[in-house]
């Protein structure tokens, strides 16, 4: 069987034929049960688009990936860090990501993955009161702010975070889930609304469906102005 070709498409992010891995910054150590490949001289981790909105979002035509080596990333609802840890891999041991969330059961699990990983930060935390975890950020320069909280007012979360915590020309990647925003709407309108809340603060510079890899949720990719 012919070997899969390997391309860099992204700094740090790699295709194997359909498939997209990171260079594994823990050698040895799985995550959520991926498969690791083992290259000359490095490991891959292979990144599962059905469980990681920022690689479905790659896997959709995202045409610039502003995370890359040494980047600070505030990331909010971070979960149990399934995409923080790819981010990890890719920033390297001299980037950092904060991962923000408010459920004490899930960060739990979250600071077994902060112990394995040093580039990697937990905040227990209210995403919507960012006014709580300023200490937690402060001297390090925000350059990414990445969101996907399943709460009603999404863009107003990611743009109070932007106003206190990121960095003046800073990218943000904006998860919306449009169902936690409205039942009755529908969802591309809803996507297309919170858009619009972003554009007096933000150049917007794609809004992606994810679908078939998740049909709840868009991506958006903006810079702040």
């Amino acid at each position: 069987m012919k070997a899969a070709e390997i391309r860099e498409i992204f700094p740090g992010v790699f295709r194997l034929d359909s498939q997209l891995a990171t260079k594994n910054l823990v050698k040895g150590v799985k995550v959520y049960g991926e498969n690791l490949l083992q290259e000359k001289g490095f490991e891959l981790r292979l990144w599962n688009p059905y469980r990681s909105k920022l690689a479905a979002a790659i896997k959709k035509g995202l045409t610039e990936l502003p995370v890359k080596e040494k980047s600070v990333v505030l990331y909010l609802g971070a979960a149990e860090g399934t995409t923080v840890s790819h981010i990890s891999d890719i920033i390297g041991e001299k980037g950092a990501v904060f991962g923000v969330d408010i459920s004490a059961r899930t960060m739990r699990k979250f600071y077994y993955l902060c112990e394995q990983r040093k580039n990697v930060y937990p905040i227990l935390a209210d995403a919507s009161q960012p006014a709580t975890y300023k200490q937690d950020v402060a001297g390090f320069p925000i350059s990414v702010l990445y969101q996907d909280v399943s709460q009603k007012h999404q863009a107003e979360i990611f743009l109070k975070n932007s106003r206190m915590h990121l960095q003046m020309d800073g990218y943000g990647m904006l998860v919306i889930k449009a169902s936690s925003i409205s039942s009755s709407k529908k969802k591309e309108k809803v996507a297309e609304e919170e858009v619009a809340k972003l554009e007096k603060e933000f150049s917007i510079i794609q809004l992606l469906s994810l679908e078939p890899f998740d049909k709840e949720h868009y991506f958006v990719l903006c810079r702040k102005k």
